[in-house]
């Protein structure tokens, strides 16, 4: 499960990431405090508004963004731009506590941080392929999101507290100083341990070929599609958990904090399974996104809230699971050449649809309220899950399958695309069938 760690670079980078994370989640959850209460009076499109703004480059830089992960050195990249990161943290912080921060100034700090997020992005995602090798690489990808979804058990909670304490400035402070970690982690890498892949040379057509090299895998155009519904309606996250808290519950900071943490239990316990998996697999993926269709119907129905942030913590763990299942199959069926370019794409796709969505489930929330801006969320998992059943049947022949010898299984298989590589003894086509879901008819143990 944790087999990366044997690698001296990426538990560098893990820790740094780690540190550096719990202080984005405290900034993400005070950022959203200020913007719904104390510069609106609980606007849930102003604060779809100002993710609009943080997630929208990723859109304006896509051409750009994934050609500089593929050209330039990416770990140099990655120190210009997190430490961007913090001088931006240090400014908000500045302006906070100084008492003249408006609406309009956190719209412009959201939106310079999702410029300089957008070019951050790919080169962090491609940047894992230099620290662990193919192999360890779902791995690696799955202890990412650990790291990025543990944080969240730890920074909204403190920062609720330290907003109700000290006020939303200091926890863009303690913010700011987080950033050392991770550009502290960049610096000791040991250079020589580094795996670097193959640099995108100068010429004519580089940003365009990015483009024709998704085009001609439809598998990874099915999980983009798939991304980009549960992306832009599904992952809107701080408008839900804030609304509900604060207009269909009538709580505060401190609670609403506490939500975010109580979801990422189900989040770390999604990414420890996904550390398990050696493989990443396009049927993972549809499965977990109806599984996120249906956990986020459940938390729109519940009636307390108590009840609705257990409900979070099997969207937390079905969301986990879609994204991670998703980034991996990606990562490790793209060309390293292309990584960067396709991995921009990628986040682009995921990121980027938030300034269709978020605004829209603002307005759904604002008018019809908060429960129905879950329901949106809803929609797209099982929309999502739908086509991906669809391409399944039609593009990989899926079936259903029924062993009665030894354990009896019921399963569901489809078969693969030629892009497999076999195991020692095993035909082409055994190893291009993949298991998708299997149910045990008996009580035997694996």
């Amino acid at each position: 499960m944790f087999r990366s760690f044997s690698i001296f670079n990426y538990r560098l980078w893990f820790v740094g990431a780690l540190v550096s994370n719990v202080g984005t989640w405290m900034q993400r959850t005070a950022q959203d405090w200020i913007v719904l209460t104390e510069l609106t009076d609980n606007d849930a499109a102003a604060l779809g508004v100002t993710l609009a703004l943080q997630l929208g480059p990723q859109l304006l830089l896509l051409p750009w963004s994934g050609l500089i992960a593929d050209r330039f050195d990416r770990r140099r990249v990655l120190m210009v731009t997190q430490a961007t990161m913090g001088l931006l943290a240090v400014g908000l912080s500045i302006i906070v506590l100084a008492g003249v921060a408006e609406l309009w100034h956190l719209y412009a700090f959201a939106f310079a941080l999702g410029l300089t997020s957008a070019i951050d992005a790919p080169a962090r995602q491609a940047f894992v392929s230099e620290l662990v090798s193919v192999e360890y690489l779902p791995n690696a990808v799955a202890l990412n999101s650990l790291s990025f979804h543990s944080a969240r058990l730890a920074g909204p909670a403190v920062a609720g507290i330290l907003i109700a304490l000290v006020g939303t400035g200091w926890v863009f402070v303690i913010n700011a100083a987080t950033f050392a970690a991770v550009l502290a982690s960049l610096f000791f890498m040991r250079r020589r341990e580094l795996q670097p892949t193959e640099k995108a040379k100068r010429g004519k057509g580089q940003l365009r070929e990015g483009f024709r090299y998704v085009r001609s895998r439809p598998d990874i155009m099915l999980v983009l599609l798939l991304v980009f519904l549960i992306g832009t309606f599904g992952m809107n996250f701080a408008i839900y958990t804030s609304t509900m808290t604060t207009i269909e519950f009538g709580l505060g900071a401190s609670e609403y904090g506490a939500l975010s943490s109580i979801m990422a239990i189900g989040s770390v316990a999604g990414a420890l399974l996904a550390a398990r998996r050696e493989r990443a697999r396009v049927g993972l993926a549809v499965a977990a996104a109806a599984a996120f269709g249906f956990a986020c119907l459940t938390a729109s129905l519940m009636p307390s809230y108590l009840t609705f942030a257990i409900s979070l913590v099997l969207v937390g763990a079905c969301s986990l699971t879609f994204m991670t299942s998703a980034n991996a199959y990606v990562q490790t069926t793209t060309e390293p050449v292309m990584r960067g370019r396709v991995m921009a794409l990628y986040m682009a796709v995921m990121m980027g649809g938030t300034p269709i969505g978020a605004p829209i489930v603002g307005w759904v929330t604002n008018h019809l309220g908060p429960r129905w801006g879950l329901a949106v969320a809803a929609i797209a998992g099982l929309a999502a899950a739908i086509i991906g059943l669809a391409w399944l049947v039609r593009a990989r022949g899926m079936r259903v399958t029924y062993r009665a010898s030894g354990r009896r299984r019921l399963g569901l298989h489809f078969t693969g695309d030629g892009r497999v590589d076999e195991e020692p003894g095993e035909s082409a086509v055994e190893a291009a069938t993949t298991e998708i879901a299997v149910i045990e008819t008996t009580n035997q143990r694996r």
